[in-house]
C-alpha cells in the first residue's frame, strides 16, 4: 500500500534508495558513481524539499519516490524499489499514485541517459524525453554540471490528458434511449 514516508524513516529510505542505486555501478559515468550512492546528510536536506511516499508490503517499506512542487512543475525524485521487489508493479503504482497528486499541469523527471531502464519505465507510464533538458535541469534542479551533462529529463502533461478526456466526452456525449 502507499503512505506517505516520515522523517523518522530516514533509515530505511537511505538503504532503499542505496541498495537499489547498486544498478547505476558500470552503467553511469564512474566520476558520478559512489558508495554510498546518496549520503545521509543529502538525503536529510532532500526530505526537507520534498514529500517522499512509499509503497508498504506486510509492514515494510520496499519502494520510495519523492514528489517536488517546483515553480509550475511537479518533479518525481529518488524512485527507487528493493531489487528484491522490483519487477512486481511497485514502481508504476507509486507512479500512478503521485501523478493523480500533482497539483502542477506536468510532471519532469530527471535521469542517467545511460539508465536505459529507468527511460523505459518512464516512457511505458506517458513520459517523453524532452530535448530542452539542459535548460530544465538548470532551471529546475539543483545538481552539479557533470550530471547536467550525462542526464535526460522526461515529462507529461498530465492535464492535457484531463481536459482531452473532457473533450471526448464533450464531442460524444452518452446518449440514452
Amino acid at each position: 500500500m502507499i503512505r506517505e514516508c516520515q522523517p523518522s524513516e530516514v533509515k530505511k529510505i537511505y538503504f532503499i534508495i542505496n541498495e537499489a542505486a547498486k544498478a547505476y555501478e558500470g552503467i553511469i559515468p564512474a566520476d558520478c558513481y559512489h558508495q554510498p550512492y546518496m549520503t545521509r546528510d543529502e538525503l536529510e536536506r532532500e526530505i526537507k524539499q520534498m514529500t517522499f511516499f512509499g509503497w508498504e508490503i506486510q509492514g515494510e517499506l520496499v519502494g520510495v519516490m519523492g514528489f517536488e512542487p517546483v515553480k509550475d512543475v511537479t518533479l518525481i525524485r529518488h524512485a527507487y524499489v528493493l531489487p528484491q521487489w522490483q519487477r512486481r508493479g511497485i514502481g508504476s503504482k507509486l507512479l500512478n499514485s503521485l501523478k493523480g497528486l500533482a497539483a502542477t499541469s506536468r510532471l519532469l523527471v530527471g535521469t542517467w541517459v545511460d539508465a536505459h531502464w529507468a527511460i523505459a519505465f518512464y516512457k511505458k507510464h506517458g513520459f517523453s524525453l524532452l530535448p530542452n533538458k539542459d535548460e530544465l535541469l538548470k532551471t529546475y534542479w539543483s545538481i552539479p554540471q557533470r550530471q547536467i551533462e550525462t542526464s535526460v529529463v522526461l515529462g507529461i502533461d498530465i492535464k492535457r490528458e484531463t481536459t482531452q478526456s473532457i473533450k471526448n466526452v464533450q464531442a460524444h456525449p452518452a446518449t440514452t434511449d
